[in-house]
């Protein structure tokens, strides 16, 4: 559970009522320990796959983009959302963590709707198609990027289009006056300018890290 603002207690209850992970997700979340150690705390928590799905399910996306894929957790959950003949394309530097993620969308049975483009993402989103709008982009990849993937996406995004951006109250060090890491700094200022930005509607929810999402106007 990543919501650490969250007493422990209704951290548990909270997961006992949301729909668990299939076989799939399980598997992989444990595979992702094994493999990554400590940089396994990058993986989605089990409150926010159900979120994924839904989301994308409700906002009917047909054109998803996610920057920051790790072993995949998190593409496997918007490609289940996806509208009928929908596509995915992520960007991430790992070809090695990267490289799990394929052979579970293979297993989880969406590897047909899902596009894996490795490099910086700055450069590589540059080469998404001007004439096709994106629906919903969600980002969580390194905290000082998030500016600049968040201006070629909505540069990009539909109107009514979704951006949701993760680990926004990174652990609630954002509220915390004493904090000055570079990261916390960064998600402040990323914080503050989706607020200060007239193009779009904004709403913080208090899911797993902090889950910001953003709707074009």
């Amino acid at each position: 559970m990543k919501a650490t603002y969250l007493d422990p207690a209704v951290g548990q209850y909270l997961l006992a009522h949301t729909t668990r992970p299939d076989d799939v997700l399980d598997a992989l979340a444990v595979e992702t320990r094994e493999a990554t150690g400590d940089s396994a705390v990058m993986q989605l928590s089990p409150d926010q796959g159900p979120f994924l799905t839904m989301i994308t399910q409700l906002s009917r996306a047909g054109n998803v983009v996610e920057v920051g894929t790790f072993t995949g957790y998190s593409s496997i959950c918007l490609a289940r959302g996806l509208a009928p003949g929908g596509r995915l394309t992520c960007f991430d530097l790992s070809e090695e963590w990267t490289a799990i993620a394929q052979r579970y969308w293979d297993k989880a049975g969406v590897a047909d709707r899902v596009e894996l483009r490795i490099g910086p993402a700055a450069e590589r989103l540059e080469e998404l198609p001007g004439g096709q709008s994106v629906d919903l982009a969600f980002i969580d990849a390194d905290k000082a990027g998030y500016p600049v993937y968040y201006e070629i996406l909505l540069s990009r995004l539909a109107p009514g289009g979704l951006i949701l951006a993760d680990n926004t109250l990174w652990s609630g060090r954002v509220a915390d006056p004493t904090a000055d890491d570079d990261d916390t700094r960064a998600i402040r200022e990323f914080n503050d300018m989706v607020m200060a930005d007239g193009r779009v509607t904004s709403l913080m929810l208090p899911i797993a890290d902090g889950l910001t999402m953003i709707r074009k106007h």
